[in-house]
């Protein structure tokens, strides 16, 4: 029997590790959205919770604040902006049914965007807030949470 080529166990071991690499991250995501459907105290998981803000506040929107949701998600890889619309949507809609206001707002849209964005993103949300001349001063406390 001949020894097998060492360029061909070379490719094989490259592409065992292309493939664990490709399913780790895989795996990843689909905890992060497992843990996001196991329900909490009150029965209800926070994609049941999101459901429940995007429809309770669907007729609150108004096309000038769908048309900046859109600038808002710009930045957003396009594989995961949809979701991401999806989140900051329902974290703006949750701050709108708070206010209590009839409409949502541009002030809603930018309190549910650093509302809805991780702690990690901050420095990226605040670059791109200031590239397109959106004041976030008075929101700047819930940049310090």
């Amino acid at each position: 029997m001949n020894e097998p080529n060492e360029g061909f166990m070379l490719f094989i071991m490259f592409w065992v590790c292309i493939l664990v690499f490709f399913m780790s991250v895989g795996g990843y995501f689909m905890f992060r959205k497992f843990m996001k459907v196991l329900p909490k105290e009150d029965g209800k998981s926070k994609l049941d919770w999101q459901n429940h803000y995007v429809e309770t506040s669907r007729h609150m929107w108004t096309d000038d604040a769908k048309q900046f949701l859109d600038t808002l998600v710009e930045p957003v890889p396009t594989a995961f902006r949809d979701i991401a619309k999806h989140s900051i949507a329902a974290q703006i809609g949750q701050v709108a049914l708070d206010s209590g206001e009839p409409q949502v707002t541009r002030d809603h849209c930018i309190q549910g965007y650093i509302m809805a964005t991780p702690k990690r993103d901050y420095k990226v949300l605040m670059k791109f807030l200031r590239q397109n001349q959106i004041d976030y001063k008075p929101y700047e406390h819930l940049l310090n949470k």
